[in-house]
């Protein structure tokens, strides 16, 4: 008898309704990225310098350009890599005094200015951007630099959290239930981010929303894997991870347009809301529904499916009970994830993949760091880099499977952080280069993990696993900022050495766990846990007894 794969061969595996599900789930992917890196443009810092009162009616007196208010008013450059001292200090001079000139004001003062006494910027700064940001709103530069820092970090630990409790609730109520309350509260703690009165309340909504957002896009993912049929659910699973380098393009273009961040925000907020009619657009996973034992929904969705590809309808649907739980309905839990020794192996390996994925993709943009003075352009460069990595995984992953692949991407990512340790840095156009191989290495891997998770977990844990295993690639995210720039402190090669043993492990480890290519996806722990091994017998599938009306009439 059929299995749920074989079903979707009858009513359609990408027929019209498929379709239709796919481009409508992928405007979510997009929307997704404005949350996920949108800090790079709501936080970022612009040249500053301490304001010092009486200095702005003195230039002006004497017809100073700002070349030259600098080089009479403010301290001179600091030492190389470090922190200009203008930025964070001030001659503690009065310059409303009337006895200072407009050739060298301070020359009457000290006759070397090292002579003359730095004090910090007590009454704020001027910053050099026809624009705004968190930064400079709330004046988030020298001793108070961190809290940049902690706002982005807050994002992660939303992530880490809402990880664990938004894939119980997909997996225990229903994907699409998950995936409207998480829209839902995610746009309304986006609108309250753009109108948070301090920098307190900006990190709480900050948190809140990390908690939730992090669960639509997944639930997305899962609603599209579980919609598809076998020879289309990867293709369409990388295509939708795709959406996301499109949303991480068209932020690019919306932050230049839009440079105030309230305005931002609410630009990026406000779409989201749209994600609402959803609830008339997609409905629940068939395969969710089977194994909640839910059948006459059941029934009526796949009818639904095969009138939108025009296929003839389904007009019976019988499922068998589980040979493992005759009267219960399978709920997810967190043990299942380690229940049986295949599946504890693969959790531990997933666990660290995400975690490696996340370190390496942030930690090579972090080292890197700005290539250019043209914020806008720099990002849109840097998200261009990730559509040949999706083009390269469509092209190898129907020849040669995904852990072949997942390996060898690790590994270039790896050999890449290596190799930049021995480039010198004068050779600037190297160390971009094999920068972007790296790149491109660890955003494959991004794509890949995230469909090898998904095919590793039977259906009624699936949600639960990815998320758990996932919520490692947010813990990483939490760290890595302090492993990057507290390495460099010691060395400049130093981080790049911990990306490239990370990676290389990495490459290693991936080979352990099982190829997937043409397998179905598992629908009870038994069948996860035979993947990779000798074909047997299928005793504790769901099966579906169908008729159609052809059928029923011979």
């Amino acid at each position: 008898m059929p299995t749920v794969d074989d079903i979707l061969e009858q009513v359609g595996e990408f027929g019209w309704f498929q379709k239709q599900v796919f481009l409508t789930l992928c405007l979510l992917s997009a929307a997704f990225a404005p949350l996920y890196v949108g800090i790079v443009f709501l936080a970022f810092t612009p040249d500053h310098r301490c304001l010092s009162p009486g200095v702005a009616e003195l230039s002006r007196r004497c017809g100073w350009s700002l070349a030259e208010e600098l080089n009479y008013t403010a301290p001179g450059p600091g030492a190389a890599g470090e922190a200009s001292p203008h930025q964070c200090r001030r001659y503690e001079v009065d310059w409303n005094q009337s006895a200072l000139s407009c050739a060298d004001p301070l020359a009457g003062l000290a006759a070397n200015r090292s002579h003359l006494p730095l004090g910090p910027c007590r009454h704020g700064w001027v910053y050099e951007t026809p624009g705004s940001s968190i930064v400079t709103e709330f004046n988030l530069v020298c001793d108070d630099s961190w809290k940049v820092d902690l706002f982005q970090s807050c994002v992660n630990v939303g992530f880490f959290l809402g990880s664990l409790g938004v894939g119980y609730i997909a997996d225990r109520f229903g994907r699409k239930f998950c995936l409207l309350a998480t829209t839902l509260t995610s746009a309304v703690l986006g609108v309250l981010t753009a109108v948070a009165p301090d920098y307190t309340s900006l990190l709480l909504f900050r948190l809140l929303q990390g908690l939730v957002s992090k669960g639509s896009w997944t639930s997305g993912y899962i609603l599209i894997t579980e919609f598809m049929g076998l020879g289309h659910r990867r293709t369409v699973a990388i295509l939708y991870q795709a959406a996301f380098t499109v949303g991480l393009v068209l932020l690019s273009g919306v932050a230049y347009a839009i440079p105030h961040w309230r305005w931002l925000q609410l630009a990026i907020s406000l779409p989201i809301f749209l994600f609402l009619f959803y609830y008339w657009c997609v409905p629940e996973s068939p395969r969710w529904l089977l194994s909640q034992k839910r059948n006459a929904q059941v029934m009526k969705i796949m009818g639904h499916i095969a009138r939108k590809n025009g296929k003839l309808p389904l007009v019976d649907l019988k499922m068998l009970s589980l040979e493992e739980d005759v009267t219960e309905k399978l709920s997810p839990s967190f043990a299942d994830l380690f229940r049986t020794p295949q599946l504890r192996k693969h959790t531990f390996i997933l666990m660290y993949l995400w975690f490696t994925s996340s370190v390496l993709y942030q930690g090579l943009i972090m080292h890197v760091g700005a290539t250019g003075a043209n914020l806008y352009l720099d990002f849109l460069y840097s998200a261009l880099v990730e559509f040949p990595a999706a083009f390269i995984i469509l092209v190898t992953i129907d020849r040669c499977g995904l852990i072949r692949p997942l390996a060898l991407s690790n590994l270039v990512a790896g050999a890449a952080c290596f190799a930049m340790v021995f480039i010198s840095h004068d050779l600037h156009w190297l160390n971009i280069t094999v920068a972007c191989i790296g790149r491109m290495g660890i955003t494959i891997v991004f794509q890949i993990v995230c469909l090898v998770n998904a095919e590793l977990y039977p259906t009624f844990v699936r949600n639960l696993g990815v998320m758990v295993c996932s919520s490692l690639c947010d813990l990483g995210g939490i760290i890595t900022p302090f492993l990057v720039f507290r390495l460099m402190e010691v060395w400049r090669g130093s981080p790049l050495i911990l990306f490239a043993i990370l990676g290389l492990v990495a490459g290693g480890v991936t080979l352990l766990l099982p190829e997937t290519k043409g397998v179905t996806l598992p629908e009870t722990i038994e069948d996860a846990e035979n993947l990779g091994r000798i074909a047997k017998p299928k005793e504790n599938t769901i099966y579906l007894q169908i008729q159609t009306t052809e059928g029923a009439g011979t």
